[in-house]
């Protein structure tokens, strides 16, 4: 009854806004009103702040909360939630500690806007702190609580605890549904999706076009292409391909990702013509697979359509000559980009420019764009981090990631990525340097990334510490396949084949399913530790039981073990059924292998064979010459290693090899010298 008599006095003090009436005026007013109505000071004053929010002056909102003797759970609320809004997640943070100081109990919003802000990586600890307390409460099976908490754990990786944490809410609503299906999305379980999809349904809850967004990205994937024809089909009976764009715009993405580029092209022409969402979609998607031409044609005709390109078609041609390596087409998209604006303010554009650049190898222009950004970015850093290491120069990377720590840029996991495997390729590689950049990862909250995980465990087995990246690996919560690639990468470099050969068995073991590189790896490892049977067997297993045929690095793989051993008629009856019978890697470490265990015989066969696949390599020649020396037969090794010396001649008549390699030395240390002298902007 107080609060319908109050209200319109608080909307007439509410709608004065600082134009017609000054701060101190207001708040003059307002104190003369709270003091003939001390009942209601709090919620008057709370309307206040919320006016002051609401029209962007913090300075005034928090002025009237410092002045208030008494607030309330709404007064906390509503400044948490608005610095939150703003970007202020460390202020709203304080205010919580700060009401929890002041006895004022918490409500369901207040947890909300807390558990939102700890799902930054930074405040991980935090947002399970507020979790014990929302138990505490009793507030853990509050429908929007409880939602808050699931998207608080997704965001930290851990989906199965969100996922338990979700099963034990008592109501579930379409939005808590679609926050499940994005982070089952965001993390690759997609084979969870369309059982969720189907325990919505049987909760009576009707799906939107979002929903059906994240289930189709879902199937993105060639093993669920027949579900994601089958949702197609639904999409269709419900409706949502003529009246929601983005439903239709993410077929075209499933289609493509799939390899049916003609299915993508029959998606797109059923949306309608004017919209441009879908044009920049199947441009990006020709783009991305590598059809520069249809892009052209695609791009050519939007232009005569009068729809505006999207930074999203740009980064897709960027991409496009990032894949073939081809400059001159990306400085003509850069060109593009000039005239129409996109070159400022846009960090995808900036970005993708840097990242072009530098996989064509001009380092000097990559560089330039990224001086040329009004504002260093986190993402422009990255962009240059990989280029950078594309091209080699692994110190720069290193001295770029001290640069981003020591101004504060950001880090994220494709710094701690980069800068990892720079580190494993530089001669500043030690323990000390890894183990620096590991801490900065634990203390921003990175440990538990993949990549970050996958690079640390690199750099630790290449230091020779491979009991450090185990570390690394038994502290993964839910390690996929390029985890357990990434450890049995590491055992095989250590030459520790058996633990090949067990985290193999456990990766099966978990359900998931190896890949060629894995099988590589293992078969590395089996080939360093001399376990001829076991990589017989897993070689054979390759295609017969987990159907991944196996591909000329693994035969070579298998040649240079069985050579090894002295298995050499085997070894060569193997290097037969390569893909094209072999090549010079595979034969070159067939005839090693036969000058070790003296075998004339598989020798001379591949002797000749190398000979016949190069005739024109002189190491090869000279390889060939050794091995009939081995033998005694020192004419033919004579005519061969004259040959390869004429060869070599005639291949550089008319140059000094000293000269030539003096040359070749002072242009790389005249870049380098280049090189330097811009690199001393990042210290």
């Amino acid at each position: 009854m107080l609060r319908t008599k109050l209200l319109p006095h608080v909307r007439t003090l509410t709608s004065l806004t600082p134009r017609y009436l000054p701060f101190s005026s207001l708040t003059d007013k307002l104190d003369s009103y709270c003091e003939e109505n001390p009942g209601d000071a709090i919620y008057t004053k709370n309307r206040i702040i919320d006016n002051w929010i609401k029209s962007g002056n913090f300075i005034n909102a928090r002025k009237v909360f410092d002045e208030m003797p008494m607030r309330d759970v709404v007064t906390y609320n509503l400044l948490i939630s608005g610095y939150r809004k703003c970007g202020m997640p460390e202020q709203s943070l304080y205010l919580y500690c700060e009401m929890f100081s002041d006895g004022i109990k918490e409500s369901p919003s207040t947890f909300s806007s807390v558990l939102s802000i700890c799902n930054d990586a930074r405040f991980c600890g935090e947002g399970i702190q507020v979790h014990c307390r929302v138990i505490k409460l009793g507030l853990d099976f509050n429908l929007y609580v409880g939602s808050s908490l699931v998207g608080l754990y997704m965001s930290m990786g851990l989906v199965d605890l969100a996922s338990r944490v979700f099963d034990e809410l008592p109501e579930r609503n379409l939005a808590t549904w679609n926050m499940v299906f994005r982070g089952f999305c965001e993390m690759g379980r997609f084979d969870n999706l369309l059982g969720l999809y189907i325990e919505m349904k049987l909760e009576n809850v009707q799906e939107n076009g979002l929903t059906l967004c994240y289930l189709i990205r879902g199937c993105c994937h060639q093993r669920f292409f027949n579900e994601g024809r089958q949702l197609h089909c639904h999409v269709i009976k419900v409706g949502f391909v003529d009246s929601n764009n983005f439903v239709a715009n993410s077929l075209v993405d499933f289609y493509s990702a799939c390899g049916s580029l003609s299915d993508a092209k029959k998606s797109f022409q059923s949306i309608p013509l004017g919209d441009v969402i879908s044009w920049n979609s199947i441009l990006t998607v020709c783009a991305d697979n590598g059809l520069s031409f249809e892009a052209l044609e695609l791009f050519y005709m939007m232009q005569f359509w009068g729809m505006k390109s999207s930074i999203r078609s740009f980064v897709g041609f960027l991409n496009l000559s990032s894949m073939n390596g081809d400059v001159i087409f990306g400085k003509q998209i850069h060109c593009c980009v000039l005239k129409l604006g996109f070159d400022h303010g846009c960090v995808y554009v900036q970005s993708a420019l840097i990242d072009m650049y530098g996989k064509c190898r001009d380092i000097e222009d990559s560089v330039s764009v990224y001086e040329s950004s009004s504002k260093t970015s986190l993402v422009c850093c990255n962009s240059l981090m990989t280029s950078l290491l594309y091209c080699g120069i692994v110190d720069d990377v290193i001295e770029m990631f001290c640069l981003m720590v020591d101004e504060g840029i950001g880090l994220d996991e494709v710094t701690f990525s980069t800068a990892m495997k720079a580190l494993s390729e530089s001669d500043l590689m030690c323990l000390a340097s890894c183990q620096l950049v590991h801490c900065f990862a634990i203390k921003l909250g990175f440990e538990s990334d993949v990549s970050v995980s996958c690079s640390l465990m690199n750099a630790y087995s290449r230091s020779g510490h491979v009991q450090l990246s185990q570390q690394v690996f038994r502290q993964l919560p839910c390690p996929n396949v390029f985890c357990f690639t990434s450890i049995i990468s590491g055992f095989a470099r250590c030459g520790l084949g058996r633990e090949c050969l067990k985290m193999l068995q456990v990766l099966i073991q978990k359900g998931l399913k190896p890949d060629k590189v894995t099988f590589l790896c293992v078969l590395n490892g089996c080939s360093h530790s001399g376990l001829v049977e076991d990589g017989r067997h897993v070689f054979n297993s390759m295609k017969s039981i987990h159907e991944v045929p196996p591909e000329r690095e693994h035969f070579s793989c298998m040649v240079d073990m069985l050579g090894r051993a002295g298995l050499l008629d085997e070894a060569e009856t193997l290097l037969q059924q390569a893909p094209g019978k072999g090549d010079c890697v595979m034969w070159s470490s067939l005839l090693r292998s036969c000058r070790v265990h003296s075998n004339e015989i598989v020798g001379r066969r591949a002797a000749k064979a190398l000979l016949e696949l190069d005739p024109e390599d002189a190491a090869v020649h000279l390889q060939v010459s050794n091995f009939y020396s081995l033998i005694g037969e020192f004419e033919a090794s004579r005519q061969i290693r004259e040959s390869a010396i004429a060869r070599k001649m005639a291949r550089e008549i008319g140059h000094s090899l000293i000269n030539s390699n003096l040359s070749r030395y002072d242009f790389d240390f005249n870049k380098l010298k280049h090189h330097a002298a811009r690199s001393t902007l990042f210290s």
